[in-house]
């Protein structure tokens, strides 16, 4: 992948997507050489975030290299200078960019335009260093992603987007569970559909039905940055999409508990689901740090 983009998890193979995650889970195992020693990732932030910021920050750190955190106050893309001219400076400067953004075209725009990598740290659309965390997780819990089937409860957002790509891709068998307003849109189910993979996607409208069977049921907030004008509706909407004690009971007893965070407890998942010993929301959180350190090795620095 050197050089490459990471805008989306279409940007991968399958067999590249295995790779990413053998090279995680041994940076992991046996920890990171200094492979991106003087180099520099500029953090391009539009939203608020823990986690995306921390680990970026750190798997430069291990990495050898640093990371330079630029706030929504500093850059204002599109508003105080276009995201062309942004792209344009950032690459005389640095030699790789995350972009943490609320429209795709945004990402992909400073792509176009920047003579340096550019990976995809959220957008709209999708979230795919979120995704390749979840496989790793779930690689750490079963061995084989193959048939691992995984129920996720909630809105059809960005974060399932890039998990149903993932999941074709990696051979994990992805089942959505949304009210019908909030299902991932048909292309996306096309799309996820004609990949070159092992896995599948399905969705359906009952949690219940979702859960049965599934290794890992996976929930995500309601209502997301900039959508909080739609908070009382979307808790109406929602109703009966919560992962608590009585949805878990209908899943396997060992099924696990996955959430991306930051959660609202009471509201897509209960403060007991998600202390229970089943959740591993921990380790999706630390494993953003692991995943991203083999997007950066492997892009800024040509490690496979």
């Amino acid at each position: 992948m050197y050089g490459r983009d990471f805008t989306s998890i279409l940007d991968l193979s399958a067999a590249e997507l295995a790779m990413l995650l053998d090279l995680a889970l041994g940076m992991k195992r046996d920890g990171c050489s200094p492979v991106l020693a003087g180099q520099t990732l500029a953090m391009v932030f539009e939203k608020p975030s823990l986690r995306t910021r921390t680990s970026f920050d750190m798997a430069m750190h291990r990495l050898g290299g640093r990371a330079l955190y630029l706030s929504p106050r500093e850059v204002q893309m599109g508003e105080r200078e276009p995201v062309k001219d942004v792209a344009r400076v950032l690459s005389r400067m640095v030699q790789g960019i995350a972009a943490r953004t609320y429209l795709h075209s945004t990402v992909t725009e400073l792509a176009a335009y920047a003579d340096v990598p550019v990976v995809n740290a959220l957008s709209d659309d999708e979230h795919p260093c979120q995704a390749l965390a979840d496989l790793l997780t779930l690689r750490e819990r079963h061995g084989s992603l193959q048939g691992v089937r995984v129920a996720y409860i909630g809105d059809g957002n960005n974060v399932a987007r890039s998990l149903a790509y993932a999941s074709v891709l990696s051979g994990v068998d992805l089942i959505v569970a949304t009210p019908a307003d909030y299902a991932l849109p048909d292309e996306t189910i096309e799309i996820a559909r004609a990949l070159q993979g092992t896995g599948s996607v399905t969705q359906v409208r009952d949690p219940y039905e979702a859960v049965r069977d599934a290794a890992a049921v996976y929930a995500d907030v309601w209502t997301s940055m900039g959508q909080e004008e739609e908070t009382a509706q979307r808790t109406e909407d929602f109703a009966g999409y919560e992962i608590d004690a009585a949805l878990m009971a209908a899943a396997p007893r060992d099924a696990i508990v996955m959430h991306d965070l930051p959660a609202h407890r009471g509201e897509e998942i209960s403060d007991e689901v998600i202390e229970s010993p089943n959740s591993v929301v921990f380790d999706q959180a630390e494993n953003r740090m692991h995943a991203q350190q083999a997007v950066l090795a492997s892009i800024l620095g040509g490690v496979s």
